[in-house]
């Protein structure tokens, strides 16, 4: 990581644009509003894998595991035009292509993750929608099922981004009153792609993270899905975090130019265990700084208007 660390000490006041010159970077904005925006992908800077990487914790063996997905209810995606979420369509092509750049990455990595945190050092950094994007990224890529869940249960917005309903989901199903199979969403546009709200807002959503319930349920998910993405809080800010980080494999980080906290960047890089640390997307970043960026995104959307056109 002394690449980031070089980085972001640069001298005090300078752009957080130009303080991350070896993250990876898409994704577009929290703001449902705005358009996605070409995002900036380059090399992932993580920690070299180790030789004997760190195995998450068994889970607790649950009688007839097995998930039967065929009998998982299907809806709509209502994804707003302008918002910043799934844009694998000729529309908003750069942020596409920078998601699938991000997948290759993981889909490569020497440790081979299937179970991925993607978080932030604060809030408004865009996890939410980094996580809705890899996850779709990914299901259009895989032969096998991808899920995306939403483990952020004080401030969810999965579910909102996507318009589907919060309840029933990930809380009623580690509280027991609900089903795994009713909580879980089947998408309509991605065939690959399903996914697990956060459910209701807990007083104490430790306590449903730091139970045999909450093993179990990574269990499941792990023998019925390829690849799981969990959108968790903020890094160090609640206990919920490490308590999802410690049953995944591996954890992204997404910062943004002119928004992410310095101090919490760094703390976040610090407190983040380098055979856990996947990599960092730099999001939100409209323009790319290496030289031959403008020429190489001309010579590809001359070559992709030529192609479609055929």
């Amino acid at each position: 990581m002394s690449k980031i660390f070089e980085a972001l000490t640069r001298a005090e006041g300078e752009p957080a644009s130009s303080l991350l010159p070896d993250l990876i970077g898409p994704d577009d904005t929290v703001a449902a509003a705005e358009q996605p925006l070409p995002a900036t992908p380059v090399v992932v800077d993580a920690a070299p894998a180790s030789a004997h990487p760190q195995a998450p914790p068994a889970a607790v063996p649950v009688p007839g595991a097995g998930l039967r997905l065929d009998k998982i209810r299907t809806l709509s995606l209502q994804v707003p035009q302008t918002a910043p979420v799934l844009p694998f369509d000729d529309t908003h092509w750069q942020a596409s292509e920078r998601y699938r750049i991000i997948r290759t990455k993981i889909l490569q990595h020497p440790r081979k993750p299937r179970m991925i945190v993607v978080s932030s050092p604060g809030s408004g950094d865009g996890k939410s929608v980094t996580a809705i994007n890899l996850a779709g990224a990914l299901s259009l890529k895989t032969t096998s099922n991808v899920l995306l869940m939403d483990g952020d249960f004080r401030r969810a917005t999965i579910h909102r981004q996507i318009g589907f309903s919060h309840t029933p989901g990930l809380a009623e199903v580690l509280e027991g009153t609900c089903a795994l199979e009713d909580a879980l969403v089947h998408t309509e546009q991605f065939p690959a792609l399903y996914v697990l709200p956060a459910g209701d807002q807990r007083a104490n959503p430790a306590e449903l993270l730091d139970s045999p319930q909450w093993q179990s349920l990574t269990g499941r998910v792990r023998s019925a899905f390829e690849y799981v993405i969990v959108d968790s809080p903020p890094i160090a800010a609640v206990a919920d975090y490490d308590l999802i980080m410690a049953a995944c494999d591996g954890v992204v980080l997404v910062v943004r130019p002119d928004h992410t906290n310095r101090t919490l960047c760094f703390k976040a890089l610090e407190t983040l265990p380098k055979e856990k640390l996947l990599g960092v997307i730099l999001n939100c970043e409209s323009n790319w700084f290496l030289p031959g960026k403008d020429q190489y995104d001309s010579y590809y959307y001359r070559a992709s208007k030529e192609f479609r056109s055929r």
